[in-house]
């Protein structure tokens, strides 16, 4: 008896304090669309809003259920090196679990910088 398997997608949120995208690829990593802050207001202010991230979602939403997708693994990823991600993206997955769709697991998948490039000023440091 073959069992009935549920589409699976994975959404990508990038979530920084100045702006919110979000990116639905599917298993192998095909991108099938993408919706950014930008897109949905005009004000530059408001772009990592939460209330702009739930409008995000109902779009992704609709994308997702054009491919008959049910299923998400949702990695969220915030500015390198920040404290956290931005406030959008705990929103996004709120509200696309309230619109019906199974979250498999988040992941948080934000970089962590590793030493990286000598900083300038020499080696007693910057004088201010």
């Amino acid at each position: 008896m073959a069992k009935n398997e549920d589409n699976v997608g994975i959404l990508n949120i990038r979530a920084s304090f100045n702006n919110t995208i979000a990116t639905l690829t599917d298993l192998s990593g095909g991108t099938i669309g993408k919706v950014t802050g930008g897109q949905v207001t005009k004000h530059d202010r408001l772009k990592a809003n939460p209330t702009i991230a739930m409008f995000i979602a109902k779009r992704i939403g609709d994308m997702a259920r054009d491919y008959k997708i049910t299923s998400l693994y949702v990695r969220i990823r915030g500015k390198t090196g920040a404290t956290g991600s931005g406030p959008g993206a705990h929103a996004i997955v709120r509200t696309l679990t309230k619109a019906g769709f199974k979250i498999l697991s988040i992941a948080e998948v934000t970089r962590i910088p590793r030493g990286g490039p000598k900083k300038k000023g020499g080696r007693r440091g910057r004088r201010v």
